[in-house]
This record gives C-alpha cells, sequence and structure tokens, in this order.
C-alpha cells in the first residue's frame, strides 16, 4: 500500500467525500480529503499527490482558483468533479490547468476510468516542480506566494507574481509570448504583447540588480523569455 497512487479529494460535501473515499480505497489507492481551498492546497503541497479531484464550489475560494494555485507548481492530474455543466465553467477549468471535467451526479465506472486515464498520462510528466525556487540572492515560493531577495521581502502586484511564478515554475525554459499571454492574462489576451512588455520592465526593476543586464528574467529575441534559476 505505500507504492499505491495517492490521491487528493477537495470537496466540501460529507457524502461525496466518503464515495470517493470508499471507491478509491477499495480499488487500492490512497485517499485524503479536504473541504476547504485552502486546506487542500495546504495537503497538496505537503503530501504531493498522484492526482487530486477537485470540486469547483468550495466555501472559502472558486476551485478555478485552487487549480491555478496548484498549476503554479506541480504538474499532477486535476480531475474536476462539480454540479456546473456549462461550456464556460468547463473552459474556465481546463484554461486554468485542469485535465478532465466530471459532472456530478456522476458514475463509479466512470470516475474510475478517468483516474486511469489521468495516471497514464502522468508518468509521461515530469512531475511536481520545486515548491521553492532560488536564483541567485532570490527566493521564491511558489506554495505561499513570497518572494525575498535575501531576507527583504518584495511586494509584487498581483498580475506581476502570477508572472514571476509561471516564469518560475518553468525555469529553464524558453516560454513563448503567447504562451505566457495565455497562461497569466488568459486566451482572450494571447496577441496583447505590450502588456507584457510593461509588466516584464516593472517586475525587472523590483527583481533584477541592473534590469537593463537581467540575471534572472532573459529576453530570447523575437521567441520569449527564459527564467534562469540556480538549479
Amino acid at each position: 500500500m505505500n507504492n499505491a497512487p495517492q490521491i487528493l479529494v477537495i470537496d466540501d460535501e460529507p457524502q461525496i467525500q466518503r464515495a470517493i473515499r470508499t471507491i478509491l480505497t477499495e480499488k487500492g489507492f490512497g485517499v485524503t480529503t479536504a473541504s476547504h481551498g485552502e486546506e487542500g492546497l495546504t495537503l497538496a503541497a505537503a503530501n504531493e499527490p498522484d492526482i487530486v479531484i477537485l470540486d469547483l464550489g468550495l466555501p472559502d475560494m472558486d476551485g478555478v482558483e485552487v487549480c491555478a494555485r496548484l498549476r503554479e507548481w506541480t504538474q499532477c492530474p486535476i480531475i474536476i468533479l462539480s454540479v456546473r455543466d456549462s461550456e464556460r465553467d468547463k473552459v474556465a477549468a481546463l484554461d486554468k490547468g485542469a485535465d478532465d471535467y466530471l459532472t456530478k451526479p456522476f458514475g463509479i465506472e466512470e470516475l474510475l476510468a478517468r483516474v486511469r486515464v489521468a495516471l497514464r498520462h502522468s508518468t509521461n510528466r515530469q512531475g511536481a516542480q520545486n515548491k521553492v525556487i532560488k536564483a541567485g540572492a532570490l527566493t521564491i515560493d511558489l506554495v505561499w506566494h513570497i518572494v525575498k531577495r535575501g531576507e527583504d521581502e518584495i511586494k509584487l502586484t498581483g498580475t506581476e507574481y502570477k508572472l514571476l511564478a509561471y516564469l518560475a515554475a518553468n525555469h529553464g525554459r524558453v516560454l513563448t509570448h503567447q504562451n505566457i499571454l495565455i497562461q497569466v492574462w488568459g486566451p482572450a489576451d494571447a496577441d496583447h504583447t505590450e502588456y507584457l512588455r510593461v509588466y516584464m520592465r516593472q517586475l525587472r526593476k523590483k527583481l533584477e540588480i541592473d534590469p537593463e543586464r537581467p540575471q534572472y528574467i532573459l529576453t530570447e529575441p523575437g521567441i520569449g523569455y527564459r527564467f534562469i534559476s540556480d538549479g
């Protein structure tokens, strides 16, 4: 059982938690449950599950936000489980990094099939990203949204942090302008490169010793940007 895939269920309905725990435990999975978004994020950071099953209608935050927060530092499969069945809700969750979407009420066999597919997909991924990224004097905590230079915390706006988190979580990779715009601002702004230039300039002023000669966020001419970390 120690090698059994671990599944985190984030859902505030006790009966759904019990049903999923029973179904998955009988099939040999390890199951951990949370009733709130923040609780689920904490458990995900501590336990690094193989799959997250996530409800959208949580008491403290929307499940789409939980999905986005998870995607800042982990690539584990996320299956949305929700009573919302509109195309808009599905697209919103999938755009934020969800892998699959199952509408309540659901069938046992369908849930198990989605879990099996998610596990197969996860074998093709690198797994969780480092939760704390270090680059020279910078430390970026992707779970708790804290950015420091040495012992001093750097204050970032929400968009500045989201941009930095996406770059840092993909450190070493060249990220295209369009990819960054879609991930940070959304698909509707995929061609608005002026947004990216403005925020990149602001971010470099706060992070770099010499913004004109950046050490951490490098420009790939005509393509995009690359974040350079220590490891």
